[in-house]
């Protein structure tokens, strides 16, 4: 499945995020932990890539455990410090801070060879759309300033915002890339990164669960209460029958069946997944 989508702000706000990186002493970079690779812009990542970055694995109440830690010990293997979090806790404001610090050991050191108290620590927040990137900001400025929504690209102007943990937060649009090829535009496409309204809801939902059939039979089986050794399509329409998906004659809706199990997986109520694995 290929799939085109670049919408005008996004073009602007990479050349934003190019000219701001002077401002900015570290990158953070808010990633979906159910799918750590593909949420990760590879245009950010190179126009980022002299910068310090510290790794947000956000949504982790949402991914599998055991791959959240193997994802965080590949981060550490290629030098870059992940933390796991979900934004709609409360965030360790703290321990963000001292990793940063830590970071910038010699930036600080020579601040204090030159009696300059200044402890204040400038980031960069970057992410895909819907990474939960502005819930995140939210949670770490404990306030309510930046608009939060579950439609991808709702965060479209460049905010500071101040923390009581010395951070200062530079704030940016989430941002896609052009062209989404194979396995990533997929991907994206069941985290709702990419507008539901733009695909082809009904054939992502059998790719679905086609990978449900492969990685997570289990969470199918208990979810919907159906047999997963039957086909993709199979599971779709009884998935569909059962949970009262129909149209006229008894015949399946199967946009309305595909928005159902994807607001399942997204919401966490088809359990604890993650689609790329470490």
């Amino acid at each position: 499945m290929n799939i085109n989508w670049y919408p005008g702000h996004m073009k602007k706000t990479k050349e934003e995020i190019k000219n701001s990186l002077k401002l900015v002493d570290i990158v953070l970079e808010v990633i979906d932990a159910r799918i750590p690779k593909s949420s990760r812009n590879p245009l950010i990542s190179e126009i980022t890539e002299k910068k310090d970055r510290i790794i947000i694995m956000n949504k982790t109440d949402l991914s599998d455990q055991i791959e959240n830690e193997k994802w965080i010990k590949k981060f550490a293997d290629d030098g870059i410090k992940a933390i796991k979090m979900n934004a709609k806790e409360k965030i360790n404001t703290k321990e963000i801070y001292n990793i940063a610090k830590e970071i910038l050991f010699e930036k600080f050191k020579k601040n204090e060879e030159k009696n300059i108290e200044n402890e204040n620590i400038r980031m960069m927040v970057v992410g895909i759309p819907n990474s939960g990137k502005s819930t995140f900001i939210n949670n770490i400025a404990k306030r309510k300033g930046a608009r939060v929504g579950n439609r991808p690209g709702v965060t479209q102007q460049k905010q500071w915002i101040k923390t009581k943990e010395n951070i200062l937060l530079l704030d940016t649009p989430g941002v896609l890339w052009p062209k989404f090829e194979g396995q990533t535009g997929l991907n994206l496409s069941f985290t709702n990164a990419i507008k539901d309204e733009i695909l082809n809801i009904e054939e992502l939902c059998l790719k679905f669960i086609e990978f449900m059939k492969e990685f997570y039979p289990k969470n199918l089986e208990e979810r919907y209460k159906i047999d997963s050794n039957k086909t993709a399509l199979e599971i779709y329409e009884e998935i569909g029958i059962k949970r009262g998906a129909i149209i006229r004659k008894g015949e399946v809706d199967y946009t309305r069946c595909a928005n159902l199990i994807f607001n399942d997986f997204r919401s966490g109520k088809l359990g604890r997944i993650t689609i790329e694995k470490a």
